[in-house]
């Protein structure tokens, strides 16, 4: 079967002032993670005062992180030239324009995010591995809000499908394609819900770093597979046997499995205090 998507990424304009699904769609996802955490902390008797304070820090991360990561991995070139376009939503070429952001890169959100839970930690004394622990879950409705705003930007696309099934994305073109962001949205709400359980069952409690490890291993592997159906994002990658999103999957796999490795080994047992 194939879908004609044709969804207009504008819900509406008022006065030259523009509501998106995308920022929508990121927003929900984000405002999920949160109540899901609120729910862990509540569960683990932790500080609300402390999670409105972690949830600006990693609001900030995703964003800066996200965002850096695009303009280094993927446009470096351009935007070593222009760095100001890297934080400012503005274009200097000809006069002043408003143009947006224009690209977000989760790898480098994810690193954004690990980065500032550890400034969060160390500010107010929080047990890092336990609480990287209890966010895991959440990250993985977070991530499948924010593909699901893709797909209706009509952006990360996947490859041809040659076949009488896909998605045509009608203000692209109009070729049948693997829809990527779905897929990679079904996985993120495939790991939520598994780490969910994990921590009903809390079974891996007793194994700090476990369920963090987990969700990187299973999350950048299905990222890694997912990448084989999409279309490059950037010319450079038509040269190379990996894309980019792949090569940068390795190493958080290859971490995610050293931090399994040494959870199960008891090493992060040690000084478990938390706030």
């Amino acid at each position: 079967m194939i879908v004609h998507w044709d969804v207009d990424p504008i819900i509406f304009n008022v006065f030259g002032f523009e509501a998106r699904y995308y920022g929508l769609l990121f927003a929900t996802g984000l405002a999920l993670g949160y109540f899901v955490v609120k729910k862990y902390f509540i569960e683990q008797n932790r500080s609300l005062a402390h999670l409105e304070k972690l949830a600006l820090y990693i609001f900030v991360a995703t964003l800066l992180g996200a965002r850096i990561g695009h303009c280094l991995f993927y446009e470096p070139s351009y935007y070593l030239t222009k760095p100001w376009e890297i934080i400012l939503p503005l274009s200097f070429d000809n006069g002043v324009q408003f143009v947006g952001f224009r690209g977000l890169a989760s790898h480098g959100g994810v690193a954004g995010v690990f980065l500032a839970i550890y400034l969060f930690c160390r500010k107010y004394k929080f047990h890092f591995i336990s609480l990287l622990d209890t966010i895991a879950a959440a990250s993985g409705i977070s991530a499948c809000f924010i593909r699901l705003a893709n797909f209706f930007n009509s952006e990360i696309i996947g490859r041809a499908t040659n076949a009488d099934y896909g998605v045509v994305f009608e203000r692209i073109d109009s070729i049948a394609r693997h829809p990527a962001q779905l897929y990679e949205a079904t996985a993120y709400l495939a790991i939520f819900v598994l780490l969910h359980q994990l921590h009903k069952r809390g079974n891996f409690r007793k194994y700090p770093g476990f369920i963090f490890s987990l969700l990187f291993v299973i999350l950048f592997i299905a990222r890694f597979l997912i990448e084989f159906f999409k279309e490059n994002q950037v010319a450079f990658e038509d040269q190379m046997n990996l894309n980019m999103g792949q090569w940068l999957s390795i190493p958080f796999i290859l971490f995610g499995a050293i931090i399994m490795y040494l959870s199960l080994q008891g090493t992060f047992r040690k000084d478990q205090s938390s706030t």
